[in-house]
């Protein structure tokens, strides 16, 4: 014992120094495995433009809102559809802080004084006019809005003033760009005078005559390309090769789609169900039950179904059953529910009194009113309407449709199955002149049949699926082969020896996929896994990535590029600078044969090629000619100053190296056009492209910190 207690005498500091040095390792390695921060406000950044941090928390929200409205949009679920929602959230977001930053530094506010003309003013907000006015007098209650908003403000719920200071920010950020917007489209103009000179030009004619010899007379095989060739390219065209931050891979992939026996034993599984689908009295409560929440309970056209086997199906008649058959990935039973006859368009108009209305900006559903209430203004219109009341003005005081209130609610040669089922079957199964309110999820519409035109059959189907999948036979399977293969590659070369003899034993090839971002989810040729590309990028250069589920594959990779952030590497750029590099070193051989030029007939003599002529030569360089489409012989070809002359150096072409001479240059009559008319239609379009070109160079020109790849 005595020995004992003298070692923890002697020793016992060190140890306590030791491991104290241990702990401060490891706070050390956490930090930077969390961005380089001790604190955990810097852990939850999920990014910083121009040094103002985006947090995790109200990040995560902004991508909970684009996925809400991708599935509200029918969009799938998978991993593709998650990392498209986290793109889009957080183009969203750079978006509007730059736009804030840039709105700060020009001193674009918003006082409160405006702030209350946009809420209360003669033009309020859709959100604001729909609750706050007199079906009976169609007037806006400024007052009732302003004293609500205020309560909320002061009294309301957690939740109220959040949603409430969300939508006044976002007001004042649409307002804010609005008044950016018009800062740079007042500055757009196209002169008269441009476009009285642009169509001069364009009436001009050209008739040259050239001799040329093609870059294909020279085999690529005697030039070359060097590295160094590619670099003084590159720094001469930074700004056309800057690159993101990405990586590439070799892979080989393990087939685990579903086998035939698979596939028989999906059949067998749905042919279990066929006897239940057959007597069920409550088909949606089935199709619920089954996990199938997607049945359109309305009618649809003939004309409008498109299944496999859609003759077959109709065949059956009201009440039977038919399949299974093969649909896509699946197998199916498609059921008759009902038959009637209906017109095949309808023209109709409502107006929508919902329960909810989304915000433009975020996109979020504001609630607007309960459903009682909703019903209840739904049943005072209606009757305002019976009275006499005018439905256009209805409709744009009340109607939260935004689809349809600028056409007074009216929806031209609607087809059956584009409205919801209980809408839908109002409009198809009532004649013109019909008037009623219908409810449906999106609240309480009040809808008037204004015609019809064509007679069809429509039907409801009911369909149960059961999906062809794999097996864990099968999934095994392509697992151990994966696997089999991983122990043999374990090195680069050993990966690109082992790839090769599975080509030769199995036909199994090796693939490549390139530029996968850090926050990527697609792998080219294969699908969509989060998970792999984060192990791409917990991988080495040369390192090999053990097998993964990646789709239909188990997939086995190998790092083969790791690029940074900046300039591309003359590697990376190689495919695109090369051919222009060939063509330009081919060039220098031609124009050196050429030598001195004199005449046409004496280039021609040397190239012993023939002396070729194109007439109607057209400055645009739309019209079909001879020379196609060569830009710079285009542009020598309306020089005047080379007018019957031969222009005295080669030209280097797209295709080939030309010598030309200009025989003739001629202005034809221009065509008669209403320049102020084709002012405006510029000016139109390049208003419309100024928003998103200012956030583009707002965007090249921020310093953009993405941190994602740390939390997704």
């Amino acid at each position: 014992m005595s020995v004992i207690q003298k070692i923890q005498d002697k020793y016992g500091k060190v140890m306590a120094v030791i491991i104290g040095l241990a702990l401060v390792i490891f706070v050390i390695m956490l930090a930077f495995e969390n961005g380089g921060s001790l604190f955990t406000g810097d852990v939850r950044t999920i990014g910083k433009i121009n040094g103002e941090k985006v947090e995790f928390q109200e990040f995560s929200a902004l991508v909970e809102q684009q996925t809400q409205m991708m599935q509200a949009r029918g969009m799938s679920n998978g991993e593709g559809s998650a990392q498209q929602a986290n793109e889009m959230a957080w183009g969203q977001e750079v978006s509007r802080i730059l736009l804030s930053q840039e709105s700060k530094k020009l001193g674009l506010e918003v006082g409160r004084k405006e702030l209350n003309d946009l809420l209360f003013g003669a033009n309020p907000p859709q959100e604001l006019a729909q609750g706050f006015t007199d079906p009976q007098t169609g007037k806006f209650d400024a007052v009732a809005a302003q004293t609500q908003i205020n309560q909320i403000k002061s009294k309301g719920t957690p939740e109220q003033k959040a949603q409430i200071n969300m939508f006044l920010d976002q007001l004042i950020l649409q307002r804010k760009a609005e008044k950016y917007d018009a800062l740079l489209t007042t500055s757009i103009n196209f002169p008269k005078w441009m476009l009285e000179k642009q169509n001069a030009d364009e009436a001009l004619m050209s008739r040259i005559s050239f001799v040329r010899e093609p870059y294909t007379s020279i085999p690529d095989s005697t030039v070359k390309v060097t590295d160094s060739d590619i670099q003084d390219f590159i720094n001469k065209h930074k700004s056309d090769f800057k690159q993101h931050e990405n990586r590439g891979i070799s892979y080989v992939a393990f087939n685990a789609q579903p086998s035939g026996a698979d596939s028989v034993a999906a059949r067998q599984r749905l042919l279990d169900l066929k006897p239940a689908f057959d007597s069920a009295h409550n088909i949606k409560d089935f199709l619920v039950s089954e996990g199938i929440n997607n049945y359109y309970d309305g009618f649809i056209s003939s004309n409008r179904i498109q299944v496999p086997m859609k003759d077959s199906i109709l065949k059956v008649g009201t009440g039977n059953i038919y399949g299974p058959y093969v649909d896509a990935n699946s197998y199916a039973l498609a059921k008759i529910v009902a038959s009637t006859s209906m017109p095949d368009t309808v023209k109709v108009r409502h107006i929508l009194i919902g329960l909810t209305t989304q915000d433009p900006q975020s996109g979020q559903q504001i609630p607007l009113r309960d459903s009682a209430t909703a019903r209840k203004l739904a049943d005072s219109l209606f009757i305002a309407l019976q009275n006499g009341a005018n439905f256009d003005t209805l409709v744009t005081k009340f109607s939260t449709d935004a689809g349809s209130v600028q056409t007074g609610g009216v929806y031209e040669s609607v087809p059956s199955g584009q409205m919801t089922p209980a809408f839908n079957d109002y409009i198809f199964t009532h004649p013109a002149g019909s008037k009623g309110v219908v409810k449906t999820d999106y609240g309480y519409h009040i809808i008037e049949v204004l015609g019809t035109k064509g007679s069809t059959t429509g039907y409801k189907i009911a369909y149960v699926t059961k999906p062809i999948e794999a097996s864990q036979e099968t999934d095994n399977m392509a697992s151990n082969a994966a696997t089999r293969f991983a122990a043999k590659a374990t090195s680069q070369k050993t990966f690109n020896a082992a790839a090769e003899k599975l080509q030769a034993e199995k036909g199994i090839l090796k693939s490549i996929a390139t530029d996968i971002p850090p926050t990527g989810a697609m792998i080219q040729g294969l699908g969509a896994s989060r998970n792999f590309v984060k192990s791409i990028y917990k991988s080495d250069l040369g390192e090999v990535i053990q097998p993964e589920r990646v789709g239909d594959y188990y997939v086995v990779g190998l790092v083969t590029e790791i690029n940074k952030e900046g300039t591309m590497t003359p590697a990376k750029a190689r495919m695109m600078v090369e051919p222009l590099l060939v063509n330009q070193k081919k060039a220098k051989i031609i124009s050196d044969k050429i030598g001195k030029i004199t005449t046409l007939e004496a280039v021609a003599t040397k190239l012993k090629k023939q002396v070729e002529t194109a007439d109607s030569l057209r400055f645009n360089g739309q019209t079909p000619s001879a020379v196609g489409f060569e830009p710079k012989v285009i542009g020598a070809s309306f020089n005047k100053a080379n007018l019957q002359k031969v222009v005295p150096e080669a030209i280097a072409g797209s295709q080939s190296v030309y010598v030309i001479r200009v025989d003739n240059l001629m202005s034809t009559p221009a065509p008669a056009q209403n320049l102020d008319e084709i002012r405006k239609m510029r000016y139109m379009q390049a208003k419309q492209q100024a928003r998103f070109q200012s956030l583009q160079a707002l965007q090249e020109a921020a310093t953009i910190k993405d941190y994602r790849s740390k939390f997704y």
